[in-house]
């Protein structure tokens, strides 16, 4: 931490400012080490291997075998993983690490899988019998009392044809209604007959169906199944209803066969004589009871199974994943001309020199290798990744940056002044300490809970939140330093500090307007006078304050990012841009904008009652005007002209020698010579970060100088745009303000008034709601956005260019287990 950017010793430690140092070494390992090698290297996760064999298909590499081996396993760890969440099993952390190898992890999985798979096998093929055992047993009831009914009924017919004396008449069909028995009794009706059991919601079309393809030659009977059964074929839980269908002739039972197919109703054998129905239903229940007792049986081996398969889960996948990603890396790496060795090339971080070596000793004794691998450091004028050491408070204010884009190999990182001016700009805008300190509780919350909420997976919006946890944290209590200031708690003041400096002049002062107020004793200590809340008063003083606070706060941090391009120029050696754009910057910025700053202070100091807008307009319309009653302090016009001179010679500055400079460096270095000493590797690497795309190659001038032409143009016009930018810090203050106001005068207090309970505890609970969903929702969203926008726009522009690549070492413990398990 106490190392310091070379050529900027003004700079904050390297390790956040600036990327690591970086170099590319050439590993060059034994074929009988290479695995364990880089397993080892995986552990450590120093190196960032380069891709050797890019110009190779994924199948044409030398492990493309061991991959598909890999994938396989991991195949198979999804499978049971996805029966253990059928189960309700879930994988258990094993304590024990036992040393085991992937070949043997192969043949165990191989055989689980097979026992498991033929488990579900028949375990389905019974549970299947049993449903279809279920469904026949409800089709022996329901239909059974179809034919005991018409049987009931048959011997009432019978009775009173023979009370008419009707002899020689025998009924066969005894369901048939009164109309069919009146026809020819000499020739005997003898019908068939089909059961089962149809979906509930297909049984109206399944009746019209049949008496339009039977043409009504059909008869039907339906009753409704009280609970729903699980249909055989799929599974499910279904609604359903028992249907005896009866029928004349083979033709049209085959028509009712094939409806039935149609419409996935399930048939059954059933007799028609009540004696064997009974029989029947007995030996159905019987079967029913033996299939329970052996399913139950069947399932409790194989929930048994899965939590022997649950204790290993863990080991074995991450065992897989990291066998696999090993072989992924080996296919990075290139076979030596002997093939005896592979060839590995990668970034890593200086520091990490040694334990590389460590590793690669360690690797050579494991493996019992002769030979150990060999490390070299390869000069190249190819760009480094960029690597920053970051922990899990900056890591998220890192994330705001990255998102943006990633520094380029050793530019300035605006992170280490992020982590302050981040959650200090949202809290000029969320100013209020009683939203702060609900921002606090939440961000406490997530941070005492974060052992046990980083083990778990969150949904994406809780996951997010977490990840910026310190980040809420920071501006939580930011906001309640600057509610504090405002002296605004949930809009309401305070006299936390003492009291009002301000009293009435006498008692027909009302609302403490200010002509009736008198100042009667000290100064208000800290933070604004609670006087001046709720009063029209607050408009010409509270919220000048915010406006002009915003524009300090503004060119302050704009100031920050200029002294950062500075950093950058001097790290790199580049006094082109210290001398033709740092000082030009800082001139024609604080010639205007610094001044107006000046001016806002002086005016604060003095309680000038001077037009800054009018100093500031008359100063370019009419600069040798006499300034009169605006004046604040002696010899202003004369300052005025110089700044103003000084504005107006800093924009040729920007514009002009810079293209003539570069062009002059260019014939210089180019003009006469063929060859050059190549140069080291810290020297190089300067030498890219220094020069950009118009460095390499043939020089344009007129490129140049129009890319300096529209950098002028673009800094010159930023400069009013990024400034007037930074009033949003005071507008969305302003709206906070009066969005918390309009909550709690027209809701809390309404309700209040009325005195009744019932509206009063409607009036909290909707004023509850309104501050959550939208003070500390939707206002924290857009604060947060905004000075998202102040940091990558206004900020981070003057000096950010935000093209480079991240450091992504090889590690196991970035390893991604849905990547990994595809």
């Amino acid at each position: 931490m106490g190392e310091v950017a070379r050529g900027g010793g003004c700079c904050p430690p390297m390790d956040l400012f600036r990327s690591e140092p970086m170099q590319l070494i050439q590993l060059i390992i034994p074929m009988e080490s290479a695995h364990c090698t880089v397993s080892y290297l995986g552990d450590l996760g120093l190196l960032q291997f380069k891709d050797l064999n890019s110009e190779k298909s994924p199948f044409q590499r030398t492990y493309a075998a061991q991959i598909k081996r890999c994938g396989e396993m991991a195949r198979k760890l999804r499978f049971f993983k996805e029966q253990m969440f059928k189960a309700g099993v879930s994988p258990k952390g094993s304590t024990t690490q036992s040393d085991v190898n992937i070949d043997d992890i192969e043949i165990k999985l191989t055989e689980i899988e097979s026992e498991l798979t033929e488990m579900n096998a028949n375990g389905e093929k019974l549970q299947r019998t049993y449903n279809e055992l279920v469904e026949y047993k409800l089709v022996l009831q329901k239909a059974g009392d179809f034919f005991h009914s018409a049987q009931s009924r048959a011997i009432e017919q019978q009775r009173e044809y023979e009370s008419r004396q009707l002899s020689g008449e025998s009924m066969e069909a005894p369901l048939l209604q009164d109309q069919e028995l009146s026809g020819d009794s000499s020739k005997p009706v003898k019908l068939g007959f089909l059961a089962g059991l149809v979906p509930r919601e297909k049984s109206m079309a399944f009746e019209r169906i049949l008496f339009r393809a039977t043409r009504g030659n059909v008869f039907l009977r339906q009753t409704a199944v009280e609970d729903p059964v699980t249909d055989p074929v799929s599974g499910e839980k279904t609604e359903k209803n028992v249907f005896v269908v009866f029928y004349a002739g083979e033709k049209v039972k085959a028509k009712i066969l094939k409806i039935c197919d149609a419409f996935g109703a399930n048939r059954y054998p059933f007799a028609e004589e009540l004696g064997k129905q009974a029989q029947m239903i007995s030996e159905v229940s019987g079967k029913l009871a033996e299939l329970k007792t052996t399913i139950d049986a069947g399932l409790s081996h194989r929930v048994n199974l899965l939590e022997n398969i649950g204790t290993q889960f863990e080991q074995w996948n991450l065992l897989v994943r990291k066998e696999k990603s090993i072989h992924h890396t080996l296919n990075m790496l290139s076979l030596d001309v002997t093939k005896k060795c592979l060839v590995a090339e990668g970034w890593s971080p200086v520091f990490a020199t040694h334990q590389v070596q460590d590793a690669l000793k360690r690797a050579a004794k494991d493996s019992n290798s002769q030979v150990s691998a060999i490390l070299q450091v390869l000069h190249t004028r190819e760009s480094p990744p960029t690597y920053f050491r970051t922990n899990k408070f900056t890591s998220s204010y890192q994330g705001i940056i990255d998102s943006y884009g990633v520094a380029k190999y050793q530019e300035a990182n605006p992170t280490v002044f992020t982590v302050v001016t981040f959650p200090f700009l949202f809290a000029v805008m969320f100013g209020d300490w009683g939203h702060g300190i609900c921002l606090l509780l939440a961000a406490l919350y997530f941070i005492i809970r974060e052992k046990k909420l980083s083990s778990q997976k969150l949904d994406d919006i809780t996951a997010m939140t977490f990840g910026g946890r310190y980040v809420i944290f920071l501006m939580s209590l930011f906001s309640i330093y600057t509610g504090l200031i405002y002296n605004e708690f949930f809009s309401v003041p305070f006299e936390l500090f003492g009291p009002s400096a301000y009293v009435c002049r006498d008692d027909s002062c009302r609302d403490s307007t200010t002509i009736g107020l008198i100042k009667a004793g000290p100064t208000y200590p800290f933070g604004v006078d609670p006087v001046w809340h709720g009063t029209r008063s607050e408009l010409p003083f509270l919220n000048s304050l915010k406006m002009k606070m915003s524009i300090l706060l503004g060119v302050a941090q704009m100031n920050l990012g200029i002294i950062m391009s500075y950093c950058n120029a001097k790290f790199f050696k580049n006094n082109v841009n210290v001398w033709f754009q740092f000082i030009p910057q800082v001139i024609f910025l604080n010639s205007l904008f610094g001044y107006l700053s000046l001016l806002i202070i002086v005016k604060w100091c003095t309680g000038s009652q001077a037009d800054l807008y009018h100093v500031m307009i008359y100063m370019f319309l009419s600069p040798t005007d006499d300034l009169g009653e605006n004046q604040l302090f002696a010899g202003q016009k004369n300052v005025q002209l110089v700044l103003l001179l000084l504005a107006g010679v800093a924009v040729p500055w920007m514009l002009l020698p810079k293209p003539f400079i570069l062009k002059k460096q260019h014939e210089a270095r180019h003009g006469d010579e063929s060859y050059a000493p190549l140069p080291n590797t810290e020297e190089s690497l300067q030498v890219e970060s220094n020069h950009d795309s118009h460095g390499h190659g043939e020089f344009e001038f007129s490129e140049i100088f129009v890319h300096q032409l529209i950098h002028t143009i673009e800094f010159v016009l930023g400069a009013v745009s990024n400034t007037a930018s930074y009033l949003r810090l005071w507008a969305l203050s302003l709206a906070h303000s009066e969005l918390s106001s309009v909550f709690y005068e027209k809701v809390l207090l309404m309700a209040w008034g009325y005195n009744n309970v019932v509206i009063l505890i409607v009036g909290l609970i909707v004023f509850i709601f309104a501050t959550v969903g939208v003070l500390l929702v939707m206002e924290t969203l857009s604060a947060f956005l905004h000075a998202l926008r102040l940091h990558w726009v206004e900020y981070q522009n003057k000096f950010y260019e935000g093209d480079g690549y991240l450091f992504l070492p090889f590690s196991f413990s970035l390893l991604d287990e849905e990547d990994e398990m595809l």
